[in-house]
């Protein structure tokens, strides 16, 4: 009969020192490397450096998994999976855009054109790469962000919710203008807008073209106002074509599909 091999602990001084001081990773480690690092004659410096490294490794890895969940992207959509050749995005301008120098330029993506051209997975993707890149992100539909500041409206906290939201470095407004708002709603659209100008980047996605933004902005005056604070610094892309989707169900002839579309 075999008798199982207990598992090597920490001095309790230890265990609690390490506890108190939030370095899990090293409490986890340190008893299976202690005697490790005994039996084969590490260096102090080593054995210092292989704990800190790991401790440092999982915050990193816990940190980039917080900020994911923060961001609230709604599907996984990276920028390796964007087909470029098939996109109306000029390959320089998605290289730019890839390189995430514009985020600390606080120029702001802006993406018009028809559904299923690639806007969303555009924007997503250089979210996700932000928030790999160790930037915070959030991303909201253009419905959910009006709705946001009317309930900050409601108590009097619009101005805390806006400054919330600038805390990320790159915030992504989905979908533009696939409902009407009304005067309230463009109103504070564009104080988000104008709030954001030169302070954060800010990525937009609709499919009406710029002189008929006025069609889900009741106000001329807003919508031109918030169209000029927005496209000042903006990196315009303008796409078109067949919908990826719609390509998509063509080619496998109404089948359904083998696996989730990476373009939308």
């Amino acid at each position: 009969m075999t008798t199982a091999t207990a598992q090597p602990q920490l001095a309790p001084d230890l265990e609690y020192g390490l506890k108190r001081l939030k370095l899990k990773r090293i409490r986890e480690l340190a008893p299976e490397l202690l005697p490790l690092a005994k039996t084969q004659r590490w260096a102090p410096e080593e054995l210092l450096r292989t704990l800190v490294e790991a401790e440092i490794q999982a915050r990193d890895e816990a940190n980039l998994k917080a900020r994911m969940r923060a961001a609230g992207f709604p599907q996984e959509k990276r920028l390796e999976h964007f087909k470029v050749a098939q996109s109306s995005i000029p390959q320089p301008t998605f290289d730019y855009l890839a390189s995430l120098e514009w985020i600390p330029a606080r120029a702001c993506p802006v993406i018009i054109g028809p559904a299923g051209t690639g806007k969303s997975h555009c924007l997503i993707g250089l979210g996700h790469a932000a928030v790999e890149a160790g930037m915070r992100v959030r991303y909201l539909r253009a419905d959910e962000l009006v709705e946001l500041l009317y309930r900050g409206l409601a108590d009097n906290t619009v101005g805390k919710v806006i400054d919330t939201l600038l805390r990320n470095d790159y915030v992504v407004v989905d979908e533009l203008g696939f409902a009407p708002l009304d005067e309230t709603g463009s109103q504070l659209l564009f104080r988000f807008v104008a709030s954001a100008y030169e302070r954060r980047s800010v990525g937009v996605a609709s499919h009406w073209p710029f002189d008929e933004w006025g069609r889900f902005l009741p106000e001329q005056t807003t919508a031109v106002a918030l169209l000029d604070r927005l496209l000042h610094h903006a990196i315009v892309c303008v796409t078109e074509g067949e919908s990826f989707r719609m390509k998509e169900v063509k080619q496998r002839g109404g089948a359904p599909p083998k696996q989730p579309s990476p373009t939308s």
